[in-house]
């Protein structure tokens, strides 16, 4: 990393982006094992965001994967790797005055702690997509599950690779109990009562 480098200040404040928004900016953080709804719900979160008038944006881990973060393997470090950039994105988001929603299952409680000390307090909100793997594993919409079974995938989260739930998330999203739009609106209800959408 270069010594050379000097932060410039941007002209345009957080706080002003917010208020010309009307809402908080911050980091809406789905976690969970793969096929457990994290994309889905995000997605349709996003969009009744969007509907109310919010600014919010979708970063999802595959999808990433196609650009930023394409020469990274599933092995740990890049695993690790992958967060990190995605937390630094993230945070630019939010200091755009936008919400930011990310779908990964970012396995590793020490990743998604990096993540939120990138942030002020109050500007990570863990979401826990809380679903067995034995209900993901029938789910399983891109046959990753029955690759992994036939050792054609390695380190796969939940198979291969361990996956650490979040001991203290903010939210907790059961999407094998609940469909989706009970998800939406269970967030909605949330984060209108804690201030973070209006």
């Amino acid at each position: 990393m270069s010594s050379n480098i000097v932060w410039h200040e941007a002209s345009i404040t957080k706080e002003e982006r917010r208020t010309q928004n009307k809402h908080q900016s911050f980091i809406l953080w789905f976690t969970g094992l793969s096929a457990s709804g994290k994309s889905s719900v995000a997605n349709a979160f996003a969009r009744r965001l969007f509907e109310r008038g919010n600014q919010a944006f979708v970063l999802d881990g595959d999808n990433v994967r196609h650009g930023l973060n394409k020469d990274l393997g599933f092995d740990e470090t890049s695993r690790k790797e992958n967060i990190r950039r995605i937390g630094e994105v993230s945070k630019l988001f939010v200091e755009n005055g936008q919400i930011v929603l990310t779908a990964f299952i970012s396995p590793y409680r020490e990743d998604r702690q990096v993540v939120r000390e990138l942030v002020e307090t109050g500007e990570f909100i863990e979401v826990y997509v809380k679903c067995s793997v034995e209900t993901c594993e029938k789910r399983d919409p891109k046959g990753l599950y029955k690759k992994a079974r036939n050792a054609e995938i390695a380190n796969f989260t939940g198979i291969s690779a361990p996956y650490e739930e979040p001991e203290n998330p903010e939210i907790i999203l059961d999407t094998e109990r609940n469909s989706i739009e009970e998800c939406v609106e269970q967030l909605t209800d949330i984060l209108t009562l804690k201030g973070y959408i209006y």
